[in-house]
């Protein structure tokens, strides 16, 4: 994710008036949150990120880790930086832990709080961050899915679905939009299979390019997709 953020995004950080990063929910490690700063720092030197936990103890052990642009505060999806507008707010893992009920809200929460342009990034990955997906939420609401899997990580697309955010994951089934999106990468990928000789890489390559001819409002391009990573427009899989 903070090479999606660094790369197709990184034009947002670059012209923010305010370049506020929250890393909201980093857990019981602030690990998430000093990667997070070392990346986007090299966009923009005046750049600050935010580790936002809920859980005091938590935020009392980051402590020793602040530096000039990093620091760490209590808070949750209010957002604790009062007269401020984050240019982006990061949750990975987050809204998994809440009922489907209750992840809309949240979203709304957030999307009021984010500066004009800015993205609120909801994601969900492995342990081990070898599957990802995220879904990009703007002030008007979301506008993007993306899937990032490590190559030789994965036997077909589709794996990742147990990854899901938390809009999607109870919505993979017959005669749902992210369902026939799964079922359709799946496809590619079979049929992408003539070049596995050449490596996952190129298997990939081929399954986004069969995906885009198909119809489905593929986004970015080859440069992203030899990442392992594909976005899609959340029109394609949005919930019925």
């Amino acid at each position: 994710m903070d090479r999606w953020l660094c790369g197709p995004r990184g034009a947002l950080l670059r012209s923010a008036a305010d370049p506020l990063v929250i890393d909201l929910g980093y857990g019981a490690s602030p690990t998430t949150a000093v990667e997070l700063h070392h990346r986007v720092s090299r966009l923009r030197a005046d750049v600050e990120v935010i580790g936002v936990e809920i859980e005091p103890d938590r935020v009392l052990r980051a402590k020793p880790l602040e530096r000039p642009g990093l620091s760490f505060r209590q808070g949750g999806f209010e957002i604790p930086v009062p007269g401020r507008r984050p240019a982006v707010v990061r949750a990975f893992n987050v809204l998994r832990q809440y009922a489907e009920s209750e992840y809309g809200a949240h979203w709304d929460t957030v999307r009021d709080r984010l500066a004009p342009g800015g993205v609120f990034i909801d994601g969900t990955c492995d342990e081990i961050g070898r599957r990802a997906t995220w879904v990009a939420v703007e002030p008007g609401g979301p506008v993007s899915l993306s899937i990032s899997l490590r190559f030789g990580a994965f036997e077909r697309p589709s794996d990742v679905a147990e990854r899901l955010p938390k809009a999607l994951i109870h919505h993979n089934v017959s005669g749902e939009r992210v369902h026939s999106y799964l079922q359709a990468l799946d496809r590619c990928w079979a049929e992408s299979a003539a070049v596995a000789s050449f490596g996952n890489r190129q298997r990939w390559l081929s399954m986004c390019r069969m995906m885009r001819t198909a119809g489905w409002p593929v986004q970015d391009g080859p440069a992203r997709w030899r990442l392992g990573e594909i976005t899609v427009g959340w029109t394609a899989v949005r919930p019925d």
